[in-house]
């Protein structure tokens, strides 16, 4: 009986967390968050932006570029001012995000007279994280490195947090049944 009872509880944990879980096939809009670690330069220091793009566009294979006419967002706050995708200098075309084999290269963001973010200022159409400065509209430096992580989909967490709740239930369970 105690068998019996165990199993319908962890069938339904697995039904509840398949059912919340997104489907692998499904477009979803993925989001990062990145770190801007400047070392060097004038303004040294950290700088945080985010990125959201629709991965319905991606196949995982191969080189692979997104952007804004796939729906990329992008927000930085440098030196506190926020930029969003409108300030590349190239809208329309450009910021982009670029992937190989369905793994993040990074970000190709361009701001006048500000800033780029890259692989390298001569190949704008890759992705990287390197971040320059610019001065006088033509002198780029390396100052920093971009990190970027991943943020984790609401669905996943939920799901994640239904899982633990039951499986805690379950061994207090256990435990109340071999005292009693």
């Amino acid at each position: 009986m105690k068998l019996a009872k165990s199993l319908g509880i962890a069938t339904f944990a697995a039904i509840s967390v398949a059912a919340i879980a997104p489907k692998a096939a499904q477009a979803a809009i993925v989001n990062y968050n990145f770190t801007v670690n400047a070392t060097s330069g004038d303004d040294p220091g950290q700088y945080f932006g985010s990125f959201k793009y629709d991965d319905s566009f991606l196949t995982g294979l191969g080189s692979e570029i997104l952007g804004v006419e796939n729906g990329l967002k992008v927000a930085f706050n440098y030196l506190g001012n926020n930029y969003t995708e409108a300030d590349d200098e190239a809208f329309d075309f450009f910021p982009i995000v670029t992937f190989n084999d369905g793994n993040l290269q990074g970000l190709s963001y361009f701001v006048a007279d500000q800033f780029i973010i890259g692989s390298d200022v001569n190949t704008p159409e890759v992705g990287g994280n390197i971040f320059y400065t610019i001065s006088g509209s033509v002198n780029t430096r390396a100052v920093g490195t971009v990190s970027y992580a991943k943020v984790p989909e609401p669905f996943a967490v939920g799901g994640t947090a239904i899982a633990a709740t039951l499986g805690l239930w379950i061994n207090r369970k256990k435990k109340a049944a071999v005292v009693g």
